[in-house]
């Protein structure tokens, strides 16, 4: 039994296909499928039922899948052990970070991440929560940047800020007026919002109905802060954007943003990852750089976090 057998396996596992497994290991499909079948007739048993369209696992191969993963995993972090032992700071690193703070964020520390450490390859996607969560536990990327809490037990979290809600207020809005925001005055009918997906969306919902509005019926659904702006300047509505958001907003319109009253409501923003992960030298490193640009820019201490969870009715 090899660790290269272990990984084709489990390639096999997730894919459902020994095709599309041999290109994702870069092997032939004749030398997977050999390699597995070495492996099979070792343990004297069947690991997969090939007469199943796609492949399936056996009983038993759910089993050895689940301890696969382990083994590969302990593998894995003897390089990881040897890379901070040498306190060599490179290679592969792959990061998500959710559509509402990838805009706003990235360009605050990237720059920075990639020259104090030339020698990591970052790869970056932009991802829901959803798809963010399911890549961590599969393995296909190793951290990533979202709201939390996310109260998933997988996943480890670490607070890097916290991010005022801040309201923009049309003139002809009934809160215009006012100097500041309070959130019982909030009518979920005459906020635009974020489309479906976008946990942003989520957390004014529940900022919404902790304070006893009832009312979810949505007129406009976007998919950016900025079309949400232009909507809310033609006079269809308020709308509430991210701290970070509002430093891009230009001078004229500056005069709609209006701010929350204390306690001011606030998403945690966190740099999250699996609990086995193993480049846990890379994502310190990148935690630091975020810290020590971020510091900077935000500095509010008197806030209500909004759980970016998606509240069910009767909870």
């Amino acid at each position: 039994m090899t660790i290269t057998q272990l990984k084709y396996v489990l390639a096999v596992a997730e894919y459902q296909n020994f095709t599309v497994a041999s290109e994702h290991c870069f092997v032939t499909q004749p030398t997977l499928s050999m390699q597995i079948q070495k492996l099979e007739e070792e343990l004297e048993t069947q690991i997969f039922n090939r007469k199943k369209k796609p492949i399936q696992l056996t009983e038993v191969g759910e089993k050895i899948i689940e301890q696969a993963k382990i083994i590969v995993d302990e593998s894995n972090r003897i390089n990881d052990i040897v890379d901070q032992q040498k306190g060599f700071i490179g290679g592969d690193f792959r990061l998500g970070i959710i559509p509402t703070i990838m805009p706003t964020l990235l360009p605050l520390f990237l720059k920075v991440f990639i020259k104090k450490y030339p020698k990591v390859n970052l790869k970056i996607e932009e991802l829901t929560t959803e798809e963010i969560v399911k890549k961590l536990v599969d393995g296909h990327i190793d951290v990533a940047i979202a709201a939390t809490p996310l109260e998933n037990e997988a996943i480890k979290e670490r607070v890097l800020y916290y991010e005022p809600f801040v309201g923009f207020v049309p003139k002809e809005h009934r809160l215009f007026k006012n100097d500041t925001l309070d959130v019982e005055n909030l009518e979920i009918d005459d906020i635009l919002l974020l489309e479906d997906g976008h946990c942003f969306k989520e957390s004014i919902l529940n900022l919404c109905s902790t304070f006893g509005n009832k009312n979810q019926h949505f007129q406009l659904h976007s998919g950016s802060f900025d079309t949400l702006i232009k909507l809310s300047k033609e006079g269809l509505g308020m709308t509430l954007l991210p701290y970070l958001q509002t430093l891009d907003v230009n001078t004229n319109d500056q005069v709609y943003l209006k701010e929350f009253k204390e306690p001011v409501p606030a998403r945690e923003v966190s740099i999250i990852y699996h609990k086995s992960q193993l480049k846990i030298h890379l994502i310190e490193t990148l935690k630091s750089v975020i810290d020590s640009v971020i510091r900077g820019v935000i500095a509010f201490n008197d806030v209500k976090i909004i759980s970016p969870i998606q509240k069910r009715k009767g909870a």
